[in-house]
């Protein structure tokens, strides 16, 4: 079989160069292959060399191998067709290194790149020893992957250069191979027509694309328009189309300002100021327009956002929220009494409620917090919005976090899928209600505090910022003055959740209004034809009602439970025993009160809920159980309000930093400290 030899310059030349012509040839010329950088063979005589460079020819190792009676053929190159269609893909106008071994190389490629007609992009030589190179980020080359200079981000490699048809063509007449030239050019035309397929179903691929993506476009209910730095419309959706009264397939291409007959527009749109908002007028319609850069200002997106379809699908929205109970189901008509102390709470509040600044109700527990919250909300500009409430000594710290903040896809381990929206988020535009904020963590009291001075939140394990829109409402039982003096509440906090305030006078200073909450609560019972004997009045109006009106409430419903013939009598009132007392206010049963006499009443003392804290977990330790958040909750089962987890926790932070006990993880749990053993003690028990 006839044979030739090819010598080439590098492994890379020589492998691309045996792959194009074995496809070509095989079954007529054998090929015998060698490179100078994998080295070459002795002394040659008596045969065809094809020599893959003139700059190959002029090595001095390339002429030791030429004897004699040998012919020489340098192949002509031509780009490699396999890859050229990576090319393709970039962008019209793109600077691109082209970098090879030599000038002459590179210059040799630029040139046939721009003969086959890829010439969109602007190509800049890069070869070894070039002083004062450019800075492109984006280079292509021929498989010289060492010479990329370092700053380059994006690389295209359309592999070494192939033998053109002509050199081929001489490699055959050297053999007098005529006969199957028509073969041999089929098998080199079926190469450039397996790239043709290849652009053509990639052509046909981004085609379905596009046509998807503007079906997606047309069907977004905002107007969108991008533009280039120049002003030419790359995209114009239909609902732009009937916000302009435009059509999209004749503005395509166009100069925005031929376009668009509205020179404000035009000017906010080209405009270089940092502005992103703007409103407009369209006839009768009124959009917004936001606009903002892409591509690195290369381009810019522009939406158009029809205000009334906005406002119609924000009340659909409210309406959604409203289903799912996020709506303040009371008013300030709701709130029952007559008494000079509520009547004046009551004016107060509805003043503040016209107001957008947080605001803090204190008050003992069952006094009506989260109802004055609800009426606030119904009097305010708000009322139209959600409402939304959460208690934080109802939920734990972890959970309450991700609740009102919110969290993104695989944010943690058994996230919901896609992520959750939190409370905040779903509040906006109305009022959020923090009940119980006295035991919420100094961890979660920090992320408030950015909530209430940044007016954003993040969702955990997301990096986006949210701007929200939302009023806070703040309520609490406990002396928040006294918690920041114990260390266990953000002095910053208090004072941005009391920028207004409410104090909610407590039972015993309104008793005059015990009657008409007497009747109110008959009256919505399903034993309303019930009658109340004057001295149960009166017995019910002399009791102090530490529970306040949850406790009269409670005391209504049993004795309608039990009373006989539609009568309320004596023998129907609870005993003694059953009735919340003094200092019990947060939970605790026959705690005594040892509050400071220039103290507001509403706000109960904590000594005695922490001592018997205390004494729960030195019983629990004593029956060798391991004292822990739960089991301390459990301990508090027969009190009148028995403590949650939560304010567990919030309570053992308390005696922490007063130095009584040890909190320990694992089996060690939490322990007593000589100082806590001490204060127990001192105080063989409390007070009642």
């Amino acid at each position: 079989m006839n044979e030739f030899v090819l010598l080439a310059g590098s492994k890379d030349t020589r492998t691309a160069l045996v792959n194009q012509l074995q496809e070509i040839l095989d079954g007529y010329v054998r090929i015998a292959s060698y490179s100078i950088e994998e080295g070459l063979p002795g002394l040659l005589h008596d045969q065809l060399v094809v020599i893959s460079h003139p700059l190959v020819l002029e090595d001095p190792a390339i002429h030791h191998c030429l004897g004699s009676n040998c012919k020489v053929i340098i192949a002509k190159r031509i780009i490699n067709y396999e890859n050229i269609d990576k090319l393709l893909y970039l962008p019209a106008g793109t600077n691109a290194l082209y970098v090879n071994d030599s000038l002459e190389t590179c210059m040799e490629s630029i040139d046939s790149l721009k003969k086959l007609g890829i010439d969109h992009i602007h190509y800049v030589p890069f070869y070894p020893g070039l002083q004062n190179a450019r800075k492109i980020e984006i280079a292509v080359t021929p498989g010289a992957f060492e010479l990329i200079p370092e700053h380059v981000r994006d690389v295209v490699s359309i592999g070494p250069r192939l033998m053109d048809i002509s050199t081929i063509n001489q490699i055959l007449d050297h053999f007098h191979l005529n006969e199957p030239g028509d073969i041999i050019s089929q098998r080199y035309l079926r190469k450039i027509i397996q790239l043709s397929k290849r652009l053509a179903d990639t052509n046909q691929i981004a085609t379905n694309l596009n046509k998807h993506l503007n079906d997606v476009l047309d069907g977004v209910n905002d107007g969108i328009l991008t533009i280039t730095r120049e002003g030419k419309i790359t995209v114009f959706n239909e609902e732009l189309g009937h916000l302009l009264g435009v059509s999209p397939k004749q503005v395509i291409g166009r100069q925005i300002d031929q376009v668009i007959a509205h020179p404000e527009l035009v000017d906010f749109l080209l405009s270089p100021s940092q502005e992103e908002n703007r409103w407009f007028a369209f006839g009768q319609v009124e959009a917004v327009v936001q606009r903002f850069p892409l591509n690195k200002d290369q381009s810019l997106v522009a939406t158009f956002k029809n205000a009334r379809k906005t406002i119609e699908l924000e009340r659909s929205l409210r309406t959604e929220l409203k289903k799912k109970g996020f709506v303040a189901k009371y008013t300030f008509d709701d709130l029952i009494g007559e008494s000079r102390a509520i009547t004046q709470t009551k004016t107060a509040a509805k003043k503040l409620a016209k107001t957008e600044l947080t605001l803090l109700i204190q008050g003992e527990s069952g006094t009506g917090k989260e109802l004055f919250a609800s009426a606030i909300h119904n009097a305010s500009l708000r009322e139209k919005g959600p409402f939304l409430a959460v208690n934080f000594s109802a939920i734990s710290e972890d959970l309450m976090e991700s609740e009102l903040f919110g969290y993104e896809d695989g944010a943690f381990t058994g996230a919901k899928k896609g992520g959750k929206v939190g409370l905040f988020e779903q509040a906006n535009g109305g009022t959020i209600f923090l009940d119980e904020i006295g035991d919420s963590s100094l961890k979660l009291q920090a992320r408030l505090l950015r909530v209430l001075q940044e007016k954003e939140i993040m969702r955990i394990g997301g990096s986006k910022i949210i701007p929200i829109d939302v009023r806070i409402i703040a309520a609490t039982n406990k002396n928040l003055l006294q918690m920041i003096d114990q260390g266990t509440f953000r002095e910053d906090l208090y004072h941005r959740l009391r920028v207004l305030f409410v104090d909610l006078p407590s039972l015993r200073t309104r008793s005059d209004d015990i009657p008409l909450l007497i009747r109110q609560f008959i009256r919505h019972s399903q034993h309303s034809d019930v009658t109340v004997t004057a001295g149960v009045i009166e017995k019910l109006v002399s009791l102090p009602w530490y529970g306040n009106v949850r406790e009269l409430k409670n005391t209504i419903d049993y004795m309608l439970a039990i009373c006989e013939d539609n009568m309320l009598r004596m023998e129907d009132i609870p005993h003694e025993s059953s009735f919340q007392r003094r200092g019990d206010s947060s939970g605790l049963l026959g705690g005594a009160a040892r509050t400071q006499t220039n103290a507001p009443p509403v706000i109960p003392d904590e000594e005695d809920e922490l001592l018997l804290i205390l004494r729960g977990m030195q019983a629990i330790a004593e029956r060798g159980a391991t004292p822990n958040r739960r089991s301390i909750a459990e301990s508090t089962a027969s009190w009148a309000r028995p403590l949650s987890e939560q304010q567990v926790r919030s309570r053992l932070d308390v005696l922490e930093l007063r130095g009584y006990i040890v909190k320990n993880r694992g089996r060690f749990g939490t322990r007593l400290t000589e100082a806590g053993h001490a204060w127990l003690s001192s105080h063989k028990n409390p007070r009642g």
